[in-house]
């Protein structure tokens, strides 16, 4: 009797093994979403008849999230031209968030003032125009916003950042704009003195 309940114990061990390495080999084998039948972006497709995984988009249908009915918001424009105002009120908060979109996404190239001197053009990249040149200035404001959204010449579309957001842009441009070219008669004669103060920063 001794020597048998060394062996059944032992045989016992073994069976616990083999059954939990049966366990786990059947948990490995769970299949989840991430194990589901998929194709790469762009790979090659048998299954459609052009051969292409990536499927074009469907006439007349909109992306949920993506119904943009309001012309001027989302386009800048009026009838079909350059909107000359604003889809909204524009105010100290959403002048702050332009001012700081802008110098993420504008200032590189245009320059924290606006005149086209940004770091990027030390690098060998055309200067932009100043945003201060009366034909640049004179544009109104969905202007801008076209320029933003769709790019031109060398500077690539910015679609990718929120219209509302956008459109905070334009108004800090604008805010830079009346920055260098205020009119001195619109200023009261507490702040006409203060044209010709120098930053003791400057050299």
């Amino acid at each position: 009797m001794s020597k048998r309940m060394p062996i059944l114990a032992r045989r016992r061990f073994i069976s616990l093994i083999v059954w939990l390495g049966c366990l786990g080999i059947l948990a490995g084998c769970a299949l989840t979403m991430r194990d589901q039948p998929r194709v790469n972006p762009l790979a090659e497709s048998r299954f459609f008849a052009d051969g292409s995984s990536a499927r074009p988009r469907i006439p007349n249908t909109v992306a949920r999230g993506q119904v943009r009915l309001d012309e001027h918001l989302y386009a800048g424009r009026i009838d079909n031209r350059f909107a000359q105002s604003f889809p909204f009120t524009i105010t100290t908060s959403i002048l702050e968030r332009g001012q700081e979109r802008y110098n993420i996404f504008c200032a590189p190239c245009h320059s924290l003032v606006g005149d086209g001197y940004g770091i990027i053009t030390e690098y060998g990249m055309r200067t932009p125009p100043s945003f201060h040149d009366v034909d640049v200035r004179d544009q109104p404001p969905g202007y801008y916003f076209a320029i933003i959204s769709d790019g031109t010449r060398i500077m690539p579309s910015y679609e990718r950042i929120p219209a509302e957001d956008r459109w905070a842009i334009v108004a800090y441009i604008r805010a830079l704009q009346l920055s260098q070219n205020a009119d001195p008669s619109l200023l009261s004669p507490d702040e006409l003195p203060l044209l010709d103060e120098t930053d003791p920063g400057t050299p």
